[in-house]
């Protein structure tokens, strides 16, 4: 009887141990140069290193022109921030971002858009048109002599906003004013301002103030 021949796979062959660490070596250089890439990149669009949100960069810098729109208008820096952060959803809104409009100002003969308005208990949509801007500063320019001069049919329409002790009556100012048809308005002005300790703003004001009198 013939023997019949064992059919195998036959021995494994071994891997070249330079060759595997060769390659993990690979692994770890696109690592580290990848993440020194990024790092890198951070470190150049970040002074001094530090770690820049995009919500605490939108707030320095309409904190630093609401502090010197502050002297001119008396507008108090920590509502002017507030109310850019609500009426423009950080300067992503279509309004912030196409018509440099940060504050939902109306005007006739302008860019139309959709709105919603609280209106008999219930939020409606419409159409309305608003004004558009050549940057954040024009806009927060006309917003402050909103506050400042009122409307053609009420010079002291926000008169209270300007004259009040502190920003939470400045926020309950705004809505009986009737700056927005939100019935929750003044809370979603003051809670922002305290969760982004918004009110430091006011208190550079103050400083300024104390400064220029002595």
């Amino acid at each position: 009887m013939a023997k019949r021949k064992k059919v195998g796979l036959g021995r494994r062959k071994k891997q070249n141990p330079f060759l595997l660490v060769f390659k993990i070596g690979l692994v770890f250089l696109f690592f580290f140069i990848f993440t020194i890439t990024f790092v890198g990149k951070r470190l150049m669009e970040e002074p001094d290193g530090v770690s820049v949100s995009y919500e605490e960069a939108f707030i320095d810098e309409v904190g630093e022109k609401a502090v010197l729109l502050h002297s001119t208008y008396g507008i108090r820096p920590s509502v002017t921030i507030a109310q850019a952060i609500l009426e423009s959803n950080w300067g992503r809104s279509k309004l912030a971002t196409r018509e440099n409009n940060y504050y939902g100002i109306k005007g006739s003969n302008q860019t139309a858009y959709s709105t919603k308005e609280f209106e008999e208990d219930e939020w409606i949509e419409i159409r309305a048109e608003f004004r558009s801007y050549d940057s954040l500063l024009a806009s927060m320019e006309d917003y402050a002599k909103l506050l400042r001069d009122g409307t053609e049919w009420d010079g002291n329409l926000y008169r209270e906003v300007i004259e009040a002790p502190d920003y939470k009556q400045a926020a309950q100012a705004l809505k009986e004013a009737g700056y927005a048809t939100d019935p929750d308005y003044p809370e979603k002005v003051i809670s922002l301002i305290e969760t982004y300790n918004l009110q430091r703003f006011d208190t550079d004001t103050n400083e300024n103030e104390g400064q220029a009198s002595d």
